[in-house]
C-alpha cells in the first residue's frame, strides 16, 4: 500500500494510507534500524496486523529540509511546496536563526515566506523595518496576529504543503491551532498512538488544512539551525546578495572575505548588502573551512 508519514518519532511513523489518509492511520516501522524517514514521506508499507504495518521503501523526494550538526541531521519535512519561517519581536528576535533557516530552504530549493506574527504588539513595528531589507532579497513577508486575524496566511497557505518552522516562543503553536482547529486533538491521538505522550511535541506532525486543500508540517522550536552539512559552492549560491554578484569580482575564485576587488565586499561598505547577513555567511565559511 501507498501512503503519507504524519507524525514520527524515533523509529516509529504514522502513515496515512492513501490519498489524503482515506484508508486510515498505520503505525508503522522499517526494517531493522534503519531510519532516514521524514514526514511528508511517500512510503510503500505492508500491512503486518489490524492498525500496524513496515515500510518497505520511500519514494523519490521532491525535496527534503533538515538541519545537521556534527553528530547528526535532524529531518524536518520532505515534499513541501514553501516554507513559512516564523517570527516575532518578543521574545527576542534572533535575526542569524533566521538566516540560517533561509540558507537551509535555499539550498533544498524550497520558497520561503516570512511571517512576523504578533502584529498587535507595539514591538512589532521597528521589527518590520527592519525586516524590509529581506523583501527586496526576494523574500515575501507577511504581517499576522495569531491572537486576531490569521486569514492572510491561511490565503497564502490554501492548495500548498507548507511546513512551519520557528523559534520557541514565537506562537507557532498558536498560529497552527488556529489555520487548524483540531489540531491538539490530532496532536493527542498522534501521542497516544505513539505511545509517547509529551515527547511527540519534539517531532514534526502533518496536519490537513480544514478546506481539505493543502497541508501543514508542524516542526519542533529550536533555539538554533545547524547547517553542517553545506559545503562552499551551496553556501554562496544560498546567498541572493552573494549570487547575484557572482563574477563581478577581480578573483574567480573569491570567497568574500578580505579578497581584493570583492563585488561583494564593496556592496557591504555601501550598504547594499545587510551587515548582519554577511557576518553570518562569514561565520558559516569558517565553519566549513
Amino acid at each position: 500500500m501507498r501512503g503519507t508519514v504524519v507524525a514520527v518519532h524515533g523509529h516509529h511513523f504514522l502513515v496515512e494510507g492513501g490519498e489524503g489518509g482515506h484508508c486510515g492511520i498505520v503505525e508503522c516501522v522499517t526494517r531493522g534500524k534503519k531510519g532516514g524517514v521524514a514526514c511528508g514521506d511517500n512510503v510503500k508499507f505492508a500491512s503486518t496486523s489490524a492498525g500496524r504495518g513496515v515500510i518497505e521503501s520511500i519514494a523519490a523526494r521532491r525535496n527534503l529540509l533538515y538541519r545537521s550538526d556534527e553528530f547528526r541531521s535532524k529531518l524536518l519535512a520532505a515534499n513541501v511546496d514553501q516554507a513559512a519561517i516564523i517570527v516575532a519581536a518578543v521574545p527576542a528576535f534572533h535575526e542569524e536563526l533566521l538566516i540560517r533557516c533561509l540558507v537551509a530552504c535555499e539550498v533544498a530549493d524550497i520558497p520561503a515566506l516570512i511571517v512576523l506574527n504578533k502584529a498587535d504588539l507595539p514591538e512589532t513595528e521597528a521589527l518590520a523595518r527592519g525586516l524590509a531589507p529581506y523583501i527586496d532579497l526576494g523574500y515575501p513577508l507577511l504581517q499576522v496576529s495569531a491572537r486576531e486575524e490569521v486569514a492572510a496566511l491561511a490565503q497564502r497557505l490554501a492548495g500548498h504543503t507548507t511546513v512551519l518552522v520557528g523559534a520557541s516562543g514565537v506562537g507557532k503553536s498558536t498560529l497552527l491551532n488556529r489555520l487548524v482547529p483540531d489540531a491538539n486533538a490530532t496532536t493527542g491521538e498522534i501521542s497516544l498512538a505513539l505511545d509517547a505522550g509529551k515527547h511527540t511535541t519534539t517531532h514534526a506532525r502533518l496536519f490537513r488544512l480544514p478546506s481539505g486543500a493543502g497541508a501543514l508540517i508542524d516542526s519542533p522550536g529550536m533555539q538554533e539551525f545547524g547547517l553542517k552539512h553545506l559545503d562552499q559552492a551551496s553556501l554562496m549560491a544560498a546567498f541572493p546578495e552573494i549570487r547575484s554578484r557572482h563574477g563581478q569580482c577581480r578573483f574567480y575564485n573569491c570567497r568574500h572575505l578580505k579578497e581584493p576587488g570583492c563585488a561583494v565586499l564593496e556592496a557591504a561598505k555601501t550598504g547594499s548588502i545587510l551587515a548582519s547577513r554577511l557576518k553570518v555567511y562569514h561565520g558559516l565559511l569558517a565553519g566549513i573551512r
